[in-house]
């Protein structure tokens, strides 16, 4: 098995290693551990092998709002069909943040994919934290924002092309607001990192709207320099494990008239806490 660093700064490419080998688990883990987000190439397996790795990282969430996999619930399929415009997931977001107790990660298993673009985005929520000036991260180490499915879910996306195709449904089950420190102390890594995204966050607690929506403005601009970020390239079995703790992500919709089809895997996490003193 051999890691691959695709950045100096997140994520990382692994070759030689197979998901359905128990044995290859631990050096999988550990690369996940220190890149945030890892891929693994030319992947042969079947929905139960995707499920049976994925359970070695802890126990599935089974998301509320995609369309499950035939005969596998705790599968959500990712899919956008060649005559279909958007692709879900186009924003920068965090998997999950709307929960109490958000996901751990989420594990993303190519089966088709177009022959150019449908990339996924990275960003690195450590290294722009440690970007901002020591000010700045005074500022935001004592800050705590709101998180909610509700608008992006919820009733307001009935109309929308993902909900009207099936992609996504169960409207009224977005019903999950969750209130998280704006700068986190990751569970595995103990590095402090920003927790907020553009998709999921709402407002900053104890500031009015006006300074709410500037900071996290601000935040949002800072975050998505190249600097932090890493680009995964897909091939058909590719699999792409992520942090939703380190990471935002987003799908690039540059495929219009190709089919792109993926299972997506999350993994339950632990409640968050907000960073500790320098």
């Amino acid at each position: 098995m051999k890691v691959i660093p695709l950045t100096g700064t997140i994520g990382a490419e692994i070759v030689g290693a197979r998901v359905t080998d128990p044995d290859d688990f631990q050096q999988i883990f550990d690369a996940f551990a220190a890149h945030s987000v890892v891929v693994i190439r030319d992947q042969q397996c079947t929905p139960g092998d995707h499920l049976a790795f994925a359970r070695r990282f802890g126990q599935i969430n089974v998301n509320r709002f995609f369309k499950p996999v035939v005969g596998y619930p705790e599968i959500a399929t990712v899919l956008k069909e060649k005559d279909q415009t958007e692709a879900v997931g186009e924003g920068w977001h965090t998997d999950h943040s709307y929960d109490e107790v958000p996901a751990m990660g989420s594990i993303l298993r190519a089966l088709e994919v177009p022959p150019f673009g449908g990339d996924t985005l990275f960003v690195s929520m450590a290294a722009a934290y440690e970007a901002l000036s020591p000010s700045m991260r005074k500022f935001v180490d004592g800050l705590s924002a709101v998180h909610s499915s509700r608008h992006v879910f919820g009733s307001s996306i009935r109309d929308s092309e993902a909900a009207t195709s099936g992609r996504l449904g169960n409207a009224n089950a977005a019903t999950q607001d969750a209130t998280h420190p704006v700068v986190i102390t990751h569970p595995i890594s103990g590095r402090r990192g920003l927790y907020v995204n553009p998709v999921f966050t709402t407002h900053i607690q104890g500031l009015n709207p006006d300074e709410s929506l500037a900071i996290l403005a601000m935040i949002y601009e800072h975050c998505k320099q190249p600097e932090f970020q890493c680009r995964i390239r897909w091939s058909a079995g590719d699999i792409t494990i992520w942090d939703n703790r380190a990471t935002w992500h987003k799908a690039i919709n540059d495929y219009h008239g190709f089919r792109r089809l993926m299972h997506r895997v999350t993994i339950e996490g632990v409640p968050l806490g907000a960073a500790v003193a320098a």
